[in-house]
């Protein structure tokens, strides 16, 4: 399951380093581009509103057998695709599928988690995000570089990987018991239990800033490395994703142990000064400090990751998991995408590394409020510290 995991956020990063290509093929804009990235979000928040909690109703297997079939269908219009047309359809359909997959995934994982590990579930959830993130982009960009059909082979071998996960799905046991209130559960609807809402409000600023700055990096990062920085190889464009979610995975796994709300304000940090570092490297265009800061901000990334989900799954009770991890969802990809189609936008009218630019201060500016914010909560919400009673006062 836990590849499962890592499969679909890896299939939605395979056309972060193809987008350069298909606008070559196809001639389309930057903002085009970025439209044809928050389709994909469009179509993954509307599957998480409609089918989030689902599969608390229903079972886990149906769904993740559904999200698997819209899948397989998306990578085939990919495999035909003549134009923006059809990567449009393609990029709704794999956002549905998507958004129907990581909230039961998220609730499965903690379904398995043994009772004498139960941050587990966080900590698999929370790295294989990033892995499959980094392992799309860098696998898509060595194929593209180096293997024929460019646009083509890397769907045939996820259609491959997708048919051994349909086999993994049919021998799983069903980890949660159907109960009434199906048709009412797929009502759109966004929020919380009356109990959680305090924990998920703490850590939504962190969620924020780590998506935002991960929208950037998959949207245009490989057309700001070839166009800034002057790298055209389509393997370097996979590996601006991947030194991000790469070093964001093993973070998140190296830091497993860690209480999980004390990494929320290093990773915030971690990430404004990160990004301060990459807008440095892009004003000098220098790939070794765009590098070295995409590295410290994906330190913060895969902390960030650990830490938000790893609360979300210590707080969730069994019949509250899968509408929890759609919130947790709908936050992070509201925050990844609609950035993402700003900068697209402004890449237009003021050119790529100004939109670049400011994009990067503004999640310097998120990351830093972020710290801020969150240790005034951790200061409210620690214990007074004991007075001592005056001597011969009776003590309560």
């Amino acid at each position: 399951m836990g590849g499962i995991v890592v499969l679909f956020p890896a299939a939605s990063s395979v056309p972060s380093p193809l987008y350069p290509l298909y606008q070559q093929l196809f001639g389309f804009s930057a903002a085009t581009l970025t439209v044809v990235f928050a389709v994909y979000v469009a179509g993954l928040l509307a599957s998480l509103l409609v089918v989030g909690a689902l599969s608390d109703h229903v079972g886990r297997k149906p769904v993740l057998v559904g999200a698997l079939v819209l899948e397989a269908v998306s990578f085939a219009v990919f495999l035909g695709a003549g134009g923006v047309g059809a990567l449009l359809v393609a990029r709704v359909l794999q956002g549905i599928a998507t958004g129907a997959a990581i909230t039961t995934l998220g609730a499965t994982m903690v379904d398995l988690a043994p009772p004498e590990a139960p941050h587990r579930a966080g900590m698999v959830t929370g790295t294989g995000t990033l892995a499959g993130l980094a392992a799309g982009a860098v696998g898509a960009g060595a194929l593209i570089q180096l293997a024929p059909a460019p646009t083509r082979l890397v769907w045939i071998v996820l259609l491959g990987l997708l048919a051994v996960s349909a086999v993994v799905v049919a021998v799983l046991p069903e980890t949660s018991a159907r109960r009434a209130g199906v048709w009412a559960s797929l009502i759109p609807r966004v929020g919380a239990a009356p109990r959680l809402r305090g924990e998920v409000l703490a850590v939504t600023p962190v969620l924020v800033t780590s998506w935002a700055l991960g929208g950037l990096y998959l949207s245009l990062g490989p057309s700001i490395a070839a166009s800034l920085l002057g790298e055209s190889s389509r393997l370097i464009g996979g590996l601006v994703v991947t030194l991000l979610c790469g070093t964001g995975a093993l973070t998140s796994f190296l830091l497993r142990d860690r209480p999980v709300r004390s990494l929320l304000a290093p990773a915030a940090a971690l990430l404004a000064a990160g990004t301060a570092v990459t807008l440095v490297g892009f004003t000098l265009a220098s790939l070794l400090l765009t590098a070295l800061g995409t590295v410290v901000a994906g330190v913060g990334f895969g902390a960030a990751a650990l830490a938000c989900f790893g609360v979300f799954a210590e707080i969730a009770g069994p019949t509250e998991r899968g509408e929890l991890f759609a919130l947790a969802y709908v936050i992070s990809y509201s925050a990844f995408s609609l950035p993402a189609v700003a900068a697209g936008v402004g890449s237009g009218l003021v050119g790529l590394g100004t939109a670049a630019e400011v994009y990067g201060a503004v999640v310097v500016a998120l990351g830093a409020g972020s710290v801020v914010l969150t240790l005034a909560r951790s200061r409210r919400a620690a214990p007074p510290r004991a007075v001592p009673a005056p001597a011969g006062a009776p003590c309560e």
